[in-house]
């Protein structure tokens, strides 16, 4: 079979390779993308990944450039407040809520939410309109061999194909990576995120909730009504079998175990999707780099679902590997300009990781005085208006907050 050549291959489809696809497809890079599992494009269908992504404020100009935003702004959900609730006293009850609000800092809210079936519906969309953007459904790396010049890689339906650039977006597991020897190291929590989808009687009047009690948070974000109804994704993380035996209570045993945890915030919690359940782990690679490819996304890095920094991490990988590819396109993929990545993305990424990692621990402990501990901690950092709003620059990943 003749060889296929491209600018740029991009391995997995989720919603970071689509970004990826459309962004350099949109500044004239012809590129392939391919991911073994089709995408879902349904909230109601099979397999449909009923996870949302909050956008913060950065993205936004990442996404326009990629031709997105006009796609997805429609469908968005503002996320003006961040509310930290916490419930860590003898009962799940709120004794300190702390309100975090973007017009403290900026005119745009913190970011907009959007569910991740959505995200790939409006991608694939976009893609559509680039000729020079080709997405394969179905179709997985099978191997992966690099030169000086290239990255030759076999695809699962049998085609050849030549790359300037080999993207690895292909998850925490990623095929890419293995095969061009890069370590990782994994953290793990023994903890699980039970995600999934509610109505509730009072509105949530685009404010992000995040309720700490122990085992991990409770998270509500903004999502459209439903049904006439305010709707809110939920992110709720516990220790291993205790996320076992919520997943596995009736739908009215569960709704009732969710409304406590929320502490009643929003009344009575509905479920109104299915559950799903995810490992939490914390994970960097060693490098984010080999000859003619780059790591990004899950691939280079994983964090626990705190504080939406998963993906808007992964849009900063990107960003900065687009921003190389379009000072020297000639360059792309070449050794000068990889190392480059590396070099500007590792020591960020895994100063980051660090953090949530902390934040993570934080929001777990069980022990009565160690909870006071955290509550004091949150009342001292809300308590002083330039740490507070350094802390939401940093959220953001402003330059200049640290």
């Amino acid at each position: 079979m003749e060889k296929h050549h491209v600018d740029i291959l991009i391995s997995g489809g989720g919603v970071a390779g689509l970004t990826a696809a459309c962004a350099f497809g949109t500044a004239g890079f012809s590129v392939l993308c391919v991911d073994p599992a089709p995408p879902v494009t349904e909230r109601d269908a099979p397999g449909s990944d009923l996870r949302t992504t909050a956008f913060l404020q950065p993205a936004r100009i990442f996404l326009e450039q990629a031709g997105l935003w006009g796609r997805l702004a429609p469908h968005a959900s503002d996320l003006q407040i961040m509310r930290i609730v916490d419930a860590g006293g003898d009962r799940p009850e709120p004794r300190a809520v702390k309100d975090f609000d973007a017009a403290d800092i900026s005119d745009l809210p913190f970011g907009w939410n959007l569910p991740n079936w959505l995200l790939r519906r409006e991608m694939l969309g976009r893609i559509a309109e680039l000729p020079n953007v080709e997405f394969r459904a179905g179709v997985g790396t099978t191997l992966v061999l690099t030169r000086q010049t290239e990255a030759l890689v076999a695809l699962s339906d049998g085609t050849p194909v030549a790359a300037r650039l080999l993207i690895a977006a292909d998850g925490r597991n990623s095929p890419v990576r293995e095969a061009v020897g890069i370590d990782v190291k994994t953290t793990r929590y023994g903890q699980k995120a039970l995600t999934f989808a509610v109505t509730h009687s009072v509105p949530h009047d685009n404010v992000s909730t995040e309720v700490h009690r122990s085992g991990g948070p409770f998270t509500l974000v903004p999502l459209p009504d439903r049904d006439g109804h305010p709707c809110s994704a939920v992110v709720w993380m516990e220790r291993g079998p205790e996320a076992a035996r919520l997943a596995a209570l009736s739908d009215a045993a569960f709704d009732a175990e969710a409304s406590t945890r929320s502490c009643h915030l929003f009344g009575p919690l509905t479920l109104v999707s299915r559950r799903t359940v995810w490992p939490i782990i914390s994970q960097i690679a060693e490098r984010f780099y080999a000859e003619r490819t780059a790591l990004v996304a899950e691939a280079a890095h994983v964090v626990p679902p705190i504080g939406a920094q998963g993906l808007n991490m992964s849009l900063g990988d990107m960003r900065v590997l687009l921003d190389l590819a379009l000072a020297n396109p000639a360059d792309l993929g070449s050794p000068k300009m990889l190392e480059t990545y590396n070099r500007r993305r590792h020591p960020q990424v895994r100063l980051r990781v660090t953090g949530i990692d902390a934040l993570n621990r934080a929001s777990m402990v069980e022990g009565q005085v160690m909870r006071d501990l955290r509550a004091g901690a949150l009342n001292a950092l809300y308590s002083a208006a330039p740490v507070r709003k350094t802390l939401m620059r940093a959220g953001l990943g402003v330059k200049g907050a640290t």
